[in-house]
């Protein structure tokens, strides 16, 4: 069984199950929320976030693929581009983090690893992109997929509750343990590739 996880694009986008992908809950307020599903193609301005998204500030979101077949994605952005973000009792989401807004396994696919996995995966891009944590609301009463996470999920994957609710925590992930686990890999490269450079296996002993 072979897994393979890309990014978003305009040319993967309705791999998205069908519903979620004439879902705008996240991406746009309320209003124009209903405005937009009242117009009859909300798909459109799915299409338009992501690509303003992907243009202003770079990759937003995953899929994973099984043996070929979409199992799974997660969205994720700075929570200026989630405009449903404020409407949280518990917001506003942290300066310094970036809000994962959404995520979904096929129920077919589930229980396989594959939701640890779309987090491993997002926290890898933003590390490398200098982000200090990842933060979400959940829903401690989940019940079927809907657009909200499952507050349990995100928690055993390694989130924390920074603000308690009684429906929709505000949970965070620090990103700064891994950043500062790259920084050490990286100085302990250097120091391994100074020690065996040229010059000095040249020199006489």
């Amino acid at each position: 069984m072979s897994r393979r996880l890309v990014n978003i694009t305009l040319d993967n986008l309705d791999d998205l199950p069908r519903r979620c992908r004439r879902c705008v809950h996240w991406e746009l307020d309320p209003v124009s929320g209903e405005r937009a599903v009242d117009s009859g193609d909300p798909g459109l301005e799915k299409e338009a976030w992501i690509s303003g998204t992907l243009l202003e500030w770079g990759s937003c979101g995953k899929i994973v693929y099984v043996d070929g077949v979409p199992a799974g994605f997660v969205l994720y952005s700075p929570p200026l581009y989630s405009p449903r973000s404020v409407a949280f009792p518990t917001s506003p989401v942290s300066a310094d983090a970036v809000l994962l807004m959404t995520a979904h396994i096929i129920p077919e696919f589930s229980g396989g690893g594959l939701g640890r996995m779309l987090i491993q995966g997002v926290a890898k891009d933003l590390t490398r992109r200098g982000v200090k944590a990842i933060e979400a609301f959940g829903d401690l009463k989940w019940e079927k997929p809907g657009c909200v996470v499952p507050a349990d999920y995100l928690l055993s994957v390694g989130f924390k509750t920074v603000r308690p609710h009684l429906r929709f925590p505000r949970l965070r992930l620090e990103l700064k343990t891994a950043v500062s686990w790259r920084e050490d890999v990286e100085v302990a490269l250097e120091r391994l590739l100074g020690s065996m450079s040229p010059e000095r296996a040249l020199r006489p002993v």
